[in-house]
């Protein structure tokens, strides 16, 4: 995505959120064409899962600045460019080579991943009983960069270092995208999934 559009699409959003007179975190969600030309998505009122992402970019704290804003505080009004390349895996509680079906359970062993650049927003730990019965999301991951490559490289070695046993996660599946090369060269779409084939331990 060049620069430009990503500036057209930030000036599309705010024009959109003006004329609702919206306060409060939010984000709006643009698809892309081939032809790169944007089309509006939907509206999440909400801060999102991926809030760290831009948290990295631009280095600021989109929470404190959702409770100013619930406190009366009136939101700053500047806009922040992203500065660095930033990747965030969502590391859920499922078996990617089994359909990626839940697996609930209690976390045996845990080793965080560390080291500049890599940050781990989590609840779990060992010991922790992950229950059935809610998102099996219990992790994101987020490398931050300098450049994409440098912020891949920096997620491979992270995952790599990134431990949980007793329960079936999706790392392996995060792992094998890092080196897969239509992700390393920006080559994908929405339907990328449709023919990503995970490969078992034993067939690697």
């Amino acid at each position: 995505m060049t620069d430009a559009l990503r500036k057209k699409m930030g000036t599309a959003a705010v024009k959109a959120a003006e004329h609702i007179k919206y306060e409060g975190a939010g984000t709006i969600e643009f698809l892309v064409d081939k032809h790169r030309n944007f089309y509006f998505m939907e509206m999440n009122t909400r801060i999102q899962v991926e809030h760290p992402i831009t948290e990295q970019v631009i280095d600021f704290d989109l929470i404190r600045e959702q409770i100013l804003v619930a406190a009366g505080v009136p939101i700053s009004g500047k806009n922040y460019l992203p500065q660095l390349h930033s990747i965030e895996c969502r590391i859920n509680a499922e078996d990617p080579f089994n359909d990626f079906r839940p697996s609930p359970g209690r976390i045996t062993t845990l080793h965080a991943p560390g080291g500049h650049g890599v940050r781990l927003d989590t609840h779990v730990y060992a010991g922790y009983s992950i229950p059935p019965n809610y998102d099996s999301m219990i992790a994101k991951l987020i490398t931050t960069a300098q450049t994409r490559e440098e912020a891949i490289n920096k997620m491979k070695r992270a995952l790599d270092e990134f431990v949980i046993e007793g329960i079936k996660t999706t790392i392996p599946f995060h792992r094998q995208l890092m080196d897969h090369p239509d992700y390393l060269a920006g080559n994908y779409t929405t339907k990328f999934m449709e023919d990503f084939v995970i490969q078992k331990p034993n067939e690697a």
